[in-house]
């Protein structure tokens, strides 16, 4: 009697296929339904960001970061000032630093919805796509009413924002965090005791803490698996060593376990969020007052003529930064991201590299898929919340 032979398959997930989320490529060898190995291609959305950056000058580097993580855009252009400002030597007004550390955590919010909601909708719950975005789109109007773009607000400066807070906008901000909370009880009422969510996310896509360090992983992945490290507690920037919050950590290291610790990071930001705007006066400065960096005020450049020249050299030469290199690092909503500026004096940057968590994702990627599910693999790369953008750079 003859043996049926079997052989594994081997097939392409992306690089178009919508729940990759983005243009990453998938080599999956199967085993009729069961997943032997994965093999994650990138490289299909490399725009050159870093190697741009050396010939733009260092103001002008803002715009190219905030596209590498598109839903986490003013946490890298911060990640970016605060390296800069740490070759200048420059100190910021405390008020600027209530502004940053606000809007970083809206950015963080308005990336953990695009998260929520798309992961879930991969997973088949529709309704949770059309609520999340329904917030993010408050979030949205409040960077269009801070600095005129949505998406990309460019608000943050080397030496600190681009212009002062616009009228309105504690009034919009206090209106999101009293609202916020409200639906973010009715996600949790619609999936965290879901029975089809919990099947399809408990159990997938395990990683032990062990694995979690050892890929380099951070953010919400490590946190999921019961690695307690937040940039944020652990080396503070800007005014977090003076506000309450608590780092959310779970142990199973799944989807689920990845799934609570972001909706949890939501309600922190918020907390966040409520100390920040009580200390963040309406009216003072927005800027380091420093001539070097800050362009002078326009009722100095219409009326006085050093005033007109300083304006016109900051803005069609720059400013100079000493020699040496720098990296401060933040949490940004995918985890530790930060910027390695190196400067030859000059008024562009020799080099800026950036440590994006999004790669590293990709890197554990395999140990995470393998023998699961087909369907566990949409399943687990919607809860590793990469860019592609991150990636490739």
């Amino acid at each position: 009697m003859s043996q049926r032979r079997t052989e594994t398959m081997t097939v392409n997930m992306g690089p178009q296929h919508p729940s990759t989320h983005g243009v990453l490529r998938l080599v999956l060898e199967l085993d009729g339904e069961n997943v032997v190995s994965a093999e994650p291609t990138i490289g299909y959305l490399h725009t050159g960001i870093e190697k741009t950056a050396e010939q733009k000058k260092w103001q002008q580097v803002i715009p190219l970061v905030e596209r590498m993580d598109y839903l986490g855009g003013q946490t890298n252009s911060l990640a970016y000032c605060l390296s800069v400002e740490c070759l200048l030597g420059l100190e910021v007004p405390e008020r600027v630093q209530w502004i940053r550390v606000l809007l970083a955590e809206l950015q963080r919010i308005n990336s953990h919805l695009v998260w929520l909601g798309t992961h879930v909708m991969d997973l088949g719950a529709i309704s949770v796509m059309l609520y999340a975005f329904r917030e993010r789109e408050l979030l949205l109007n409040i960077n269009e009413m801070v600095a005129g773009f949505r998406l990309f607000p460019t608000y943050f400066r080397v030496g600190g924002l681009r212009e002062d807070l616009p009228r309105g906008f504690h009034e919009a901000v206090d209106a999101f965090l009293e609202r916020m909370p409200v639906k973010l009880a009715e996600y949790e009422d619609l999936l965290t005791k879901n029975k089809i969510f919990k099947q399809r996310t408990h159990g997938v896509g395990v990683i032990s803490g062990e694995q979690a360090v050892a890929f380099g992983l951070v953010g919400p992945i490590a946190r999921g698996s019961g690695v307690a490290y937040d940039v944020r507690r652990a080396f503070p920037y800007l005014t977090y060593d003076r506000v309450e919050f608590d780092v959310p950590v779970r142990t199973a290291g799944d989807v689920f376990a990845r799934y609570q610790v972001r909706v949890e990071e939501i309600r922190q930001s918020l907390r966040i969020c409520r100390q920040a705007i009580a200390r963040i006066t309406p009216t003072g400065p927005w800027a380091a007052d420093d001539p070097r960096i800050t362009p002078p005020p326009k009722d100095k450049v219409y009326t006085e003529m050093e005033a007109l020249i300083q304006h016109f050299l900051v803005y069609s030469q720059g400013f100079t930064v000493p020699a040496g290199d720098a990296y401060v690092p933040i949490e940004g909503p995918r985890g530790e991201i930060g910027f390695s500026v190196v400067s030859d004096g000059t008024n562009r940057p020799w080099r800026v590299k950036c440590r994006p968590p999004s790669f590293y994702a990709c890197q554990a990627m395999p140990r995470m898929i393998a023998g699961g599910l087909i369907a566990d693999t949409i399943a687990v790369i919607g809860s590793t919340d990469i860019v592609l953008g991150d990636v490739d750079r």
